[in-house]
């Protein structure tokens, strides 16, 4: 800190801060007339004083000044803060901080988030949002006991029908405990894969193959002056499948109901919305393939191979550099020797067959015959995982800093495949609001949003504006917010893309 003579005439001290021989950490004896009621800026090289003089001598003094006008009972609950290195401090007034903080770059971290923006959003869309399949686009839809009666009465009267009550959707197992425990329930028959089958004693299936499996309740003819029989069948067969019953008709098709949201055309149904099916920070809502990130890691193969007119004796894998007697290369010699190319060929040269050898290795087992002195001529048999096995293990799996940094120069970051970087379930993606998901409203900067939230009352339908009125409210006030901050062109504030490209 340069120090600057005190000038005797300043003005008194409703107009000036004095400081007089300030000797907290680095500053060395050092006087200091400031301006009040004016921007004052420290500016300097590293470690000569800036924050010493503003942190430690300024503001502490401050806060000491404001703690010994608290009685003697209240000071024993905060405790007694030390005067700082200094002389003299005049004209100091009641201070306040901004504390000094590295900025945070945890990838689940977002504006949306910390400003609680997000989390009204995931409210919203949790509360009023309308819910699409994610396999034929059509609108989900939602039955009670009896709209699902009247459904089925109508359209199948006085045809022969069978009501199914599914157990297992989509699983892979033999089942054979499943059977059994059917069997003691009453029922004679199932519908596997779409077969109906009689329940015999140890019946199982494939374990290592997906099934479908429904327990046949019923086999009956709908007929309107009979109704009863129809309705106990559907009540008996919601409550074993928890909710979802499926009518097989006279040509053998099959026409799932649901008590919940269900597409009318595929069957599929999605769990009931919860705030925390639209978080990145949750398992119930973060996409399982990126685990809410966004991005994933994976090996660059132009990272791998930059120059294919260069052998690989030539350093033509940049991973494994130019031929050295070692491990690798002895197994390389071996896999070419094997699949018939040479170390020494362009690899440009080389067949597909022959480069996914050295890049991903070779399933078959090779034989490495050691040389030298003292296990000359002793024979073993291992197997190649190939370059880019051995980069990506070196990066994902291992404990050592130094070969994770060594692997991470072949490594980049890209949008997830399975969620295009939007940190969501499939089906979380597919709950809108004025045909927008909450990743079409992350993706915007502020700007839009609140150009988006301003008449979106205009499109919603009455049951959506009853629920949405109050949590529109606060998420436009946050939005006001940071607009009049000065945040308003942020790209993509609730969202993470910090993805490198290379």
């Amino acid at each position: 800190m340069t120090q600057r003579p005190l000038d005797i005439n300043q003005p008194d001290s409703e107009k000036v801060i004095i400081v007089e021989g300030a000797r907290e950490h680095n500053l060395k004896n050092v006087d200091l007339v400031i301006p009040r009621n004016s921007l004052v800026v420290f500016t300097g090289l590293s470690g000569s004083g800036k924050s010493s003089l503003a942190f430690d001598t300024l503001f502490a003094e401050g806060q000491r000044r404001y703690l010994e006008t608290f009685s003697a009972y209240a000071r024993q609950f905060v405790g007694d803060m030390k005067r700082p290195d200094v002389d003299k401090v005049k004209g100091l007034s009641p201070v306040i901080a901004i504390e000094q903080k590295t900025v945070s770059r945890n990838p689940r971290s977002t504006v949306g988030t910390v400003t609680e923006v997000y989390d009204f959003l995931r409210l919203l869309f949790a509360r009023a949002g309308e819910a699409y399949s994610h396999i034929t686009g059509e609108k989900m839809v939602r039955y009670s006991e009896d709209q699902i009666y009247e459904k089925i009465s109508t359209t199948y009267e006085n045809q022969k029908i069978v009501l199914t009550a599914p157990v297992i959707k989509s699983r892979k197992g033999h089942y054979r405990e499943l059977f059994e425990q059917i069997k003691k329930r009453g029922y004679n028959k199932v519908v596997v894969d779409k077969e109906m089958l009689d329940i015999t004693t140890g019946m199982m299936l494939d374990r290592y193959k997906i099934h479908d499996i429904d327990i046949v309740i019923d086999r009956l003819e709908v007929k309107p002056e009979s109704p009863k029989r129809l309705q106990d069948s559907l009540t008996t067969a919601l409550k074993v499948g928890e909710g979802y019953v499926t009518v097989i008709d006279e040509s053998g098709d099959l026409h799932p109901f649901s008590k919940f949201l269900m597409d009318p055309i595929s069957g599929l149904s999605y769990q009931e919305p919860q705030p925390n099916s639209f978080s990145f920070n949750s398992p119930y809502g973060a996409c399982e393939n990126c685990e809410g990130i966004g991005i994933k890691s994976e090996v660059n193969l132009d990272y791998i191979i930059p120059d294919r007119s260069k052998s690989i004796n030539k350093g033509g894998i940049i991973p494994l550099g130019e031929y050295r007697d070692n491990w690798t290369f002895q197994q390389l010699r071996v896999i070419a020797k094997k699949l018939g190319f040479s170390l020494a060929d362009p690899i440009n040269k080389l067949t597909e067959d022959q480069l996914n050898a050295v890049l991903y290795g070779d399933d078959d087992a090779i034989d490495i015959v050691m040389k030298g002195d003292k296990w000359g001529g002793h024979k073993y048999e291992t197997y190649f995982k190939g370059v880019i096995n051995i980069v990506s293990d070196s990066y994902f799996e291992t404990d050592d800093d130094r070969m994770r940094e060594w692997a991470e120069e072949f490594v980049h970051e890209i949008a997830c495949p399975v969620c295009n970087g939007d940190r969501l379930k499939k089906e979380s993606l597919h709950f809108k609001i004025d045909n927008k998901s909450i990743s079409d409203l992350a993706r915007m900067n502020i700007s839009d949003l609140a150009g988006w939230l301003k008449d979106v009352e205009l499109r919603l339908t009455n049951r959506q504006k009853i629920i949405a009125t109050e949590l529109l409210k606060e998420i436009r006030n946050r939005i006001s917010f940071l607009s009049g901050v000065g945040l308003g062109v942020l790209i993509a504030p609730f969202t993470s893309k910090n993805i490198k490209w290379r």
